[in-house]
């Protein structure tokens, strides 16, 4: 492969500065950890992206889409091939009651967003810290809110290029969970269908949501957010307390002392640091109370080589 043969394909619609070698992507996590990317692009429309994967597959490159980095930890050895930042996507859209962003728009602008248009049914965002296309691939949801109850459909894209527009049936939202996560599809856009409220209401709800993810969850320190998913009939975090683990230490990251369903980077703190810790985690609880904890938060890239 010659590298700059494949960076001129790029720039026949990429700008320049959008096409970034051998990339650390710590610059771009929640828990500022992750080796670096071969290509990292950020296009800022649906062409640029269609482009991108021609050139990757012209030159057989792997792609990797990624958001805004908060519900993932990117390994030590980085990724190859180009990864495909969706952060140029940034587009916020009001129609009466309908809001379209773009995958690369944060979830909590969106809420703002429909707050400023005195709109209702997105306070629940105002604390969720992933990127529009990140909340629709894992149907987010936070205090008796989700995704799925205001989308009405999504623009995706599939490896091969092509543009998909999927209904809210389509999508087949459940838990943490959707049809872009087992069809491997990446989402460009969203909808939402919202309800006209009262502003000071809208921004009430808002006030006591932000002030209780505040209180409770250790913002003050990097980390992936909610670390496992909430096992039926249980709390994730609670487990994790019982069992003992609240404030370990494995290299640099902790189990928080403010949540225990947190993994805070504390001292410069690795991916593998966190891989080891999320086992340990897993293996402790079973032992404690033989329940099995399944990650939310995404793995991927490569080890580090030895």
């Amino acid at each position: 492969m010659e590298l700059n043969n494949v960076v001129e394909q790029l720039k026949v619609t990429i700008q320049p500065e959008h096409i970034k070698i051998n990339e650390p992507l710590k610059k771009y996590t929640y828990t500022k950890t992750g080796g670096n990317a071969d290509f990292y692009i950020t296009p800022t429309s649906d062409n640029e992206v269609q482009h991108v994967l021609r050139v990757a597959k012209q030159y057989n490159l792997p792609v990797t889409f990624l958001g805004n980095g908060s519900n993932i930890i990117i390994r030590d050895g980085g990724i190859r091939g180009i990864v495909i930042s969706l952060l140029g996507l940034t587009k916020i859209e009001v129609n009466h009651d309908m809001i379209t962003a773009g995958s690369g728009a944060a979830i909590i602008e969106v809420s703002r967003t429909a707050r400023d248009y005195h709109l209702t049914g997105l306070e629940f965002a105002c604390g969720i810290p992933g990127s529009v296309g990140g909340a629709v691939y894992m149907n987010a949801g936070a205090y008796g809110g989700e995704v799925k109850d205001v989308i009405v459909n999504a623009k995706v894209i599939n490896h091969d290029g092509e543009l998909i527009t999927l209904t809210k049936e389509d999508l087949a939202l459940d838990y943490r969970t959707s049809i872009i996560q087992q069809e491997h599809y990446v989402v460009l856009e969203a909808t939402f269908k919202l309800k006209k409220g009262d502003l000071s209401t809208i921004q009430s709800q808002m006030d006591v949501l932000t002030e209780r993810r505040e209180t409770k969850q250790p913002l003050e320190y990097p980390s992936c957010g909610s670390v496992f998913r909430r096992p039926p009939g249980y709390f994730a975090g609670k487990l994790i307390q019982d069992a003992g683990l609240q404030g370990h230490i494995i290299g640099g990251v902790q189990v928080s002392e403010k949540h225990a369903g947190f993994i805070v980077n504390i001292n410069n703190g690795t991916a593998t640091d966190y891989e080891h810790m999320i086992a340990h985690i897993q293996k402790t609880v079973f032992e404690s109370s033989g329940i099995e904890l399944e990650p939310e938060v995404r793995v991927i890239g490569e080890p580090l080589e030895q």
